[in-house]
């Protein structure tokens, strides 16, 4: 089990600063989970991977163009389409535990995989919501309380809401 330190960016910018911190301050791009809605499309990405994933919820790797490119350098950027919430980028685990939950059959797309993250089914609703209104989901998984002490700083330091610490569950495996 590992754990989490999750916020909400309001814009672009905000959250490319955030990952530019992150890295600075020597979070490896595996550690760091970032999703918010495709308002672009896959029309501006550079390149596209195939996946397994099936209907419910579908992906394809995607790199640069992203952010300005500050995720140019995290662990699996994709594109996910999930009913109810539409067209998502995502980054990192959390690609992972969507991409996951949706091969496994689970419902609840977003808030399934933030429920996975231990992040009580309310809050992770409430997650959702915001993401779905524009918001940028940001986190950062690492067993150290001082990193988690650290990722909590430049979240907070950034302007950043809704900063949470989370126990989060391994993503299913398909």
């Amino acid at each position: 089990m590992d754990r989490a330190v999750i916020c909400l960016a309001k814009s672009e910018s905000q959250a490319s600063n955030v990952v530019s911190q992150l890295k600075s301050a020597g979070f490896p791009g595996t550690d760091i989970s970032v999703l918010f809605p495709d308002r672009e499309g896959s029309r501006d990405f550079a390149h596209k991977q195939e996946t397994k994933a099936p209907e419910g919820a579908t992906a394809g790797g995607v790199t640069g163009g992203v952010l300005g490119g500050a995720l140019g350098w995290l662990a699996g950027i994709g594109t996910l389409a999930i009913p109810g919430v539409g067209p998502l980028v995502a980054a990192g685990p959390i690609l992972a535990a969507l991409t996951g939950a949706a091969a496994g059959g689970a419902v609840g797309g977003v808030t399934g995989a933030l429920v996975g993250y231990g992040i009580p089914e309310y809050e992770a609703k409430v997650y959702e919501g915001k993401i779905r209104d524009g918001n940028i989901l940001i986190s950062v998984h690492t067993e150290d309380s001082k990193e988690r002490a650290r990722a909590k700083e430049i979240f907070q330091r950034a302007g950043c809401e809704d900063v949470a610490t989370a126990s989060e569950a391994s993503p299913p495996h398909a």
